[in-house]
């Protein structure tokens, strides 16, 4: 994570400008008007990882600042949620003397909710053994936390290795279980108004809804309600486990999770593959009208593009811009721009998600 200058007086003229080049950037498409969502300006990050520097008998966290060489000391870092702030220094002062919980310490990684929760894991250069565990047992109660430690091929955790989140949307709470090292937004408060955009724009789409890359149901579960049924791929098993308890805990009934590669599931929509896995689903009697989806910096491939163009209605988010236009530079050749939003996720970045909804020409 590189280090950004968190400078609130001048959040609004930087988004300004984001959403200028954004503009010139998708000009050739006939853009609708651009939706802009902010961030908070400080205090915005839910998740963080730091590497530990070790200098004489201080310890201490540090962040780079351009390259790998360059380490940048934090004694304060105004990005983060205030969950984290208000313990992560706390918690190196208790570790700094401590030579069993200090000793080959390389990096601490947090992770926060808006509901309060924090999720802290040691990372060692070294094996952790049971004195270990006897002397970070009293930093649970202490800070209210749950902890893991971390070393190679060694997991130990006080108690558990994930938090449970609480989105508020439209009015309604939402519980999700996000684990250490799966993939979560990492700014909520712009996360509740990216879901909110999704339900939104696809109010009136009808139908059933096809979703590629749904993580743990961050976005599946609140747009649900605009659907008959939901039909969800992710290939990390991790993930969808999380989707499955999140499903559950917030009883929604009509949404299906299945552990493939997206391209499986097309090919199975296709009646072109088989599998166990849609067994009993009744995927024939579905009317899939919308397709979603959030994928990683690199975009959709060219034969995914071609996958989501059969459907009426696109729902895009992306965390890329570049990508994102490669990918509408084909897909606007069926499919009209009706909306298109930016999130500010990363405040004081050159980051930006982006969203876009289009409907057939």
């Amino acid at each position: 994570m590189a280090l950004p200058r968190v400078e609130p007086e001048q959040y609004d003229a930087l988004l300004a400008a984001k959403k200028a080049r954004i503009a010139d950037q998708f000009a050739e498409f006939d853009l609708p008007e651009i939706e802009v969502f902010t961030s908070q300006p400080q205090h915005y990050r839910l998740r963080a990882e730091f590497r530990t520097w070790h200098e004489g008998d201080d310890l201490y966290y540090v962040m780079f600042d351009g390259d790998k060489r360059t380490p940048v000391r934090l004694d304060n870092c105004p990005m983060v949620s205030e969950r984290i702030h208000d313990m992560m220094f706390k918690l190196l002062d208790v570790i700094r003397p401590d030579p069993v919980l200090r000793f080959k310490l390389f990096q601490i990684d947090f992770l926060s909710t808006l509901s309060g929760e924090l999720l802290v894991s040691l990372l060692y250069h070294r094996q952790l053994d049971d004195e270990w565990v006897e002397r970070v047992k009293p930093l649970r109660e202490q800070f209210n936390i749950d902890i893991i430690g971390r070393a190679r091929k060694q997991k130990i955790l006080l108690d558990r290795d994930f938090v449970v989140e609480e989105l508020n949307i439209k009015g309604r709470p939402y519980r999700y279980q996000q684990t250490e090292n799966g993939f979560t937004q990492p700014n909520g408060h712009v996360c509740e108004k990216m879901i909110e955009w999704a339900i939104d724009v696809s109010s009136h789409a009808g139908g059933d809804l096809v979703e590629f890359y749904c993580g743990n149901g961050n976005f599946t579960l609140p747009l649900a309600q605009n659907f008959r049924r939901v039909v969800a791929t992710e290939i990390s098993k991790v993930s969808v486990r999380s989707a499955e308890w999140n499903i559950q805990e917030n009883g929604i009934d009509n949404i299906d999770v299945l552990r493939m590669p997206s391209e499986d599931l097309s090919l199975i929509l296709k009646g072109e593959k088989t599998s166990r896995k849609v067994q009993g689903l009744a995927l024939d009697e579905c009317e899939f009208s919308t397709v979603f989806v959030d994928p990683p910096r690199c975009g959709l491939d060219e034969h995914t593009v071609e996958q989501i163009c059969e459907y009426e209605h696109i729902l895009y988010i992306s965390c890329n811009p570049d990508t994102l236009h490669d990918n509408l530079q084909q897909i606007s050749k069926t499919h009209k721009l009706e909306r298109f939003a930016i999130f500010d996720q990363f405040p004081y970045t050159d980051h930006l998600e982006c969203g876009v909804y289009l409907t057939r020409r």
